[in-house]
């Protein structure tokens, strides 16, 4: 697996595995297929201009796997938060998804960023496995799913370096 940033001109890349992550597994996503199916190519080519994404992609060229990370509107400057973390059903358990994590981690780091954060559905465990094990920790800040009222989700956070000293 070679781990890539992808910029606008590899917008059917990443139309194809995010497509394929909200078939397969599309309760895990505020998004639902049948909305994103309508984007048109300007869409996807502005998602990937207004923040970062990294496709895992196999030998044959095929993606399988994807995460973004950005700097969420009303978050402190130095947080960046994680979104789309998905990987192939045949690639789990492989190294994927702690590979496309330190992608994220190691970006941030590069940014100065304090910290990286991200929701995860409650009923989501084995990314919250994922998650803990890769350092991050439970906030105990949950939130009601705008989407679905009747889930909930909660923050984890991975701190990068401690606060700034006044």
């Amino acid at each position: 697996m070679d781990i890539r940033q992808v910029g606008e001109n590899d917008w059917r890349l990443v139309q194809g595995v995010r497509l394929r992550a909200l078939r397969e597994n599309p309760d895990v996503f505020g998004a639902s297929l049948a909305r994103e199916e309508r984007f048109a190519e300007s869409h996807w080519r502005m998602r990937l201009r207004t923040s970062v994404t990294w496709v895992s992609v196999d030998d044959d060229g095929v993606g399988r796997g994807m995460v973004t990370m950005m700097q969420e509107p009303g978050s402190p400057v130095d947080d960046r938060h994680v979104v789309a973390l998905w990987v192939a059903a045949e690639s789990r358990r492989h190294g994927v998804g702690w590979a496309l994590l330190d992608t994220v981690r190691r970006a941030a780091v590069a940014e100065d960023a304090r910290t990286v954060s991200l929701w995860l559905l409650d009923s989501n465990h084995a990314a919250g496995d994922l998650f803990v094990r890769s350092g991050y920790t439970r906030t105990g800040e949950r939130q009601v799913v705008p989407r679905d009222q009747s889930q909930t989700e909660e923050r984890y956070v991975l701190t990068l370096r401690a606060p700034s000293q006044p």
